[in-house]
């Protein structure tokens, strides 16, 4: 991939498209996580400092429209911005004075999720360059993923460059000492990790939805929790009793439901996580939006009290770190990441990284 910064000169001056990522949670009409958007602002200032045009393009899952929180992006970006509501507003943007533009959230228009051609053309029309920004959304195969980079000369931005030096770090460690920690709701897309790192790393902790599958395959009654309907398959080619993967042996149960590890539980993995070189975590151990949060926070107390190399990641992880207020640059590295990570992790191809390798 083609670094930002080593071709910066290259673009100076020029009508850049960003692709950046805003796609932020929303409680009462305000951005109650800045995370992401944070990450966006060095991108944006080396674009302002070299004079490029530049069209700020990204989607919301939660929101219509960006228009409700355009005054807080702008606040945390720290740049005059103009809002585009339209596609038509794009060329109005390109002739005028102002020097960075935000469209309006990608998804209102069907061809951004159907990677439609005419539609990256549109988008591209006026444009010198493109950058990816945005590796959060580098698993989904878009137009302002993968279409763009067709059209106009791709590079990575910051954001994405830290993001594959880091998680790559991850594949390529040593598995000796390296511990990977997996937990919440999503099995689907916590098991393929699993069958990928297994091998890889010393020891895998399990908390979550994937923990309980586990514990169910084990013939342990775990009555009304949530557990996936395919178990069978989706651990499927998963060594269950491999010594290195390890379940809950306590849990904190309320009617007849698993909703987080126990104290026993805690213990242990804490003192794997003493132990370790290198510690990798996606996904809370349990409920922590409903009260069941000490298995959580016993995880990322027991990392953070350790002097030991930290990546974790998962819009989930990041909320529980938040609720617990410690500051996210108590751990070595912060994925931006859910989906994303989760494939990179797991060994998939990502288009939208693809869709910028030479």
């Amino acid at each position: 991939m083609k670094n930002i910064s080593d071709y910066i000169n290259d673009i100076s001056g020029k009508h850049v498209i960003l692709r950046a990522d805003l796609d932020v949670p929303v409680a009462d009409g305000r951005i109650s996580e800045t995370f992401r958007i944070e990450r966006q602002k060095d991108a944006v200032a080396l674009l302002r400092e070299h004079a490029a045009k530049t069209l700020i393009v990204a989607h919301s899952g939660e929101l219509e429209s960006f228009q409700s929180i355009f005054s807080e992006i702008k606040n945390i970006l720290g740049a005059d911005i103009v809002f585009i509501d339209s596609l038509d507003g794009i060329a109005e943007f390109l002739s005028g004075e102002a020097k960075v533009g935000l469209l309006d959230n990608l998804r209102r228009w069907p061809g951004e999720k159907a990677n439609d051609p005419e539609f990256s053309t549109t988008l591209a029309n006026g444009f010198d360059a493109y950058i990816n920004n945005a590796f959060a959304e580098c698993h989904r195969d878009y137009a302002s993923m993968s279409g763009i980079p067709k059209i106009l000369p791709a590079y990575a931005g910051p954001v994405v460059i830290e993001e594959v030096k880091n998680l790559s770090e991850i594949l390529d460690a040593p598995s000796e000492g390296k511990v990977v920690i997996i937990g919440g709701a999503k099995a689907s897309t916590k098991v393929p990790v699993i069958k990928n790192l297994i091998d890889k790393s010393e020891i895998v902790l399990v908390g979550g939805v994937v923990a309980n599958d586990l514990l169910k395959t084990n013939g342990v009654d775990v009555g009304a929790s949530r557990v996936d309907e395919n178990i069978p398959e989706l651990l499927e080619g998963l060594d269950i009793n491999s010594p290195k993967l390890k379940i809950p042996t306590d849990w904190r149960e309320e009617s007849g439901k698993i909703f987080d590890i126990g104290p026993k539980t805690e213990n242990m993995y804490a003192q794997f996580i003493n132990q370790a070189k290198l510690v990798i975590w996606n996904g809370p151990m349990g409920m922590f939006e409903n009260d069941f949060s000490k298995g959580t926070r016993a995880v990322a107390e027991a990392i953070i009290s350790s002097s030991i190399k930290s990546i974790i990641g998962g819009g989930d992880t990041v909320s529980a770190i938040g609720k617990f207020r410690i500051p996210l640059d108590k751990f070595s590295f912060v994925s931006t990441g859910g989906g994303a990570m989760l494939s990179f992790l797991a060994g998939d191809t990502l288009p939208g990284l693809a869709a910028l390798e030479n």
